[in-house]
């Protein structure tokens, strides 16, 4: 195995004005808010240099504080908007700690909160993933979703129902269908100069390594039913973290 590269910089950006779910950023999941779970991961991957959290909210910055977060800056709301861009946000966030802290991070990691499965373990395997591929530009979980998209449907202009996929009809059992991959938001890791390349939010140009994980880890939550689904998914053990006491 390659060494792995550093300095790791670790960003949680955590907007305060969710529509979706308000306040879902400190909706508290397992008795902890919900960003505390990237804290607490962050914080149990040792190869994690710097972990910060990038926030508008002063009361989502409090949270964070206080569950020993480190809250840098108040981001701009020029990066806080609805429509902005998740690129812009992780310039903003790198070039600041890197004037900040006087030095260079190789390596950034996105850490969604509204993501919560990835363990420690996917951390470091995708840390070392791109360590051992000098031609990939990042890492980018995925997950088998438990439906095959290759059987979706779409309506023409005609309005009768035709297959998305041209081969579609070539497969009929569930077993015979290439598996396709989502991306889960659960875990980016790109390299420096990449990532300051990147323009808008096209991130998807450059060579990317896929970190597959259990369907069952990767919740995102956006509404209220998400946020129950997780909820279910840690009471019946199909997401469990080691920070929580047993």
């Amino acid at each position: 195995m390659a060494n792995l590269t550093h300095p790791v910089l670790a960003v949680i950006p955590a907007r305060g004005g969710s529509k979706g779910l308000p306040g879902k950023n400190v909706r508290l999941l397992g008795g902890l808010p919900l960003i505390v779970h990237s804290l607490r991961c962050a914080a149990m991957t040792p190869q994690i240099d710097r972990c910060i959290v990038s926030t508008d909210d002063p009361g989502i910055a409090d949270v964070a504080r206080a569950a020993g977060g480190h809250v840098p800056f108040l981001r701009p709301a020029a990066l806080a908007g609805d429509a902005t861009p998740m690129m812009p946000v992780l310039q903003h966030a790198l070039r600041t700690m890197e004037e900040q802290d006087g030095k260079r991070y190789e390596i950034l990691l996105l850490l969604d909160p509204t993501s919560p499965g990835r363990l420690p373990g996917d951390i470091t395997e995708a840390l070392a993933m791109l360590a051992n591929d000098p031609a990939a530009q990042g890492v980018v979980s995925v997950s088998e979703p438990r439906f095959n998209p290759r059987w979706v449907c779409v309506e023409p202009k005609d309005g009768y129902m035709a297959p998305a996929f041209a081969d579609a009809a070539t497969y009929t059992r569930r077993q015979d269908v290439p598996p396709i991959y989502r991306i889960n938001a659960t875990l980016y890791l790109w390299r420096r100069d990449y990532l300051l390349g990147i323009e808008g939010d096209h991130w998807m140009t450059g060579l990317q390594r896929m970190l597959i994980i259990p369907e069952e880890r990767a919740a995102h939550i956006d509404e209220l039913a998400d946020f129950q689904h997780a909820e279910l998914a840690l009471q019946a053990g199909l997401m469990q973290f080691p920070w929580l006491a047993p």
